[in-house]
């Protein structure tokens, strides 16, 4: 085996996101190897800042869809796992314990996420292993009081991602993976540096070569799409409603 690769490193590659699954059932037992995946994940000070919801219900699944912008195939997914940083199971155990604990603020909020996040991973991770197709969908984040509701979360539980899981098609085992950066943009030594104009462009230069665009044509076609988007910008504002939890003192 050549030491600079294995079957993990290997299948980190292949990987990429699946939005199109048979209609083969993911069964228990692997639902449970995914789980238990998750908690064999880094934890801060072992604390497993997280919970996993399975949402098994077809009409919760399809409410779902709709709430992360109108995706149907969340409805359709074998597997639909909402990861929810959660912080707010130490804090019970604190006041059972009869402590007068300082507040939750926003470091308990983003360690529970890195949490949440690191343990999605190692069900992605785990499922591509075993044959499973996955896709992350950050809409959750999204509408925060619909959400809320549908998922009955209280307060100081964020959800912080969802994963959707199944077997795929065989046109999704065979489009091609989107390009990433060259390394030489994404590792810096020690200490950060501000990318130049120019460095920018040949950055982008996997993107706009093959769709014959200029750096300004596709930058502000993706800018339009993502970062400008109705959804990007409700995500702002809905994640701004979590955050109002951990601002209260």
């Amino acid at each position: 085996m050549d030491v600079l690769s294995n079957e993990v490193i290997d299948q980190l590659k292949e990987r990429k996101s699946v939005r199109v699954f048979t209609d083969q059932e993911v069964s228990a037992e692997v639902k449970q190897i995914l789980f238990a995946s998750a908690a064999e994940a880094p934890t801060a000070g072992n604390q497993q800042l997280y919970t996993i919801l399975d949402i098994t219900d077809g009409e919760l699944k399809k409410r779902l869809s709709v709430l992360c912008d109108n995706q149907a195939f969340i409805a359709s997914a074998p597997v639909v796992l909402i990861f929810c940083a959660d912080m707010l199971k130490w804090l019970d155990a604190y006041r059972e314990a009869g402590l007068d604990h300082r507040p939750a603020g926003a470091g308990d909020l983003f360690i529970s996420m890195d949490d949440a996040l690191i343990a999605s991973q190692n069900v992605v991770t785990a499922a591509q292993s075993l044959g499973l197709g996955s896709c992350y969908i950050g809409d959750i984040m999204e509408n925060c009081e619909a959400v809320r509701e549908a998922l009955c979360l209280p307060e100081m539980i964020f959800p912080a991602a969802m994963l959707v899981i199944g077997y795929p098609t065989q046109q999704q085992l065979n489009r091609t993976k989107p390009a990433r950066f060259p390394m030489d943009f994404i590792v810096m030594e020690n200490t950060y540096r501000r990318r130049t104009g120019e460095e920018l462009r040949e950055m982008f230069r996997k993107d706009t070569e093959p769709a014959g665009k200029s750096f300004e044509e596709w930058i502000a076609a993706f800018c339009k799409r993502k970062y400008e988007s109705g959804f990007s910008r409700e995500m702002t504002r809905s994640v701004e409603k979590y955050l109002d939890d951990y601002r209260r003192k």
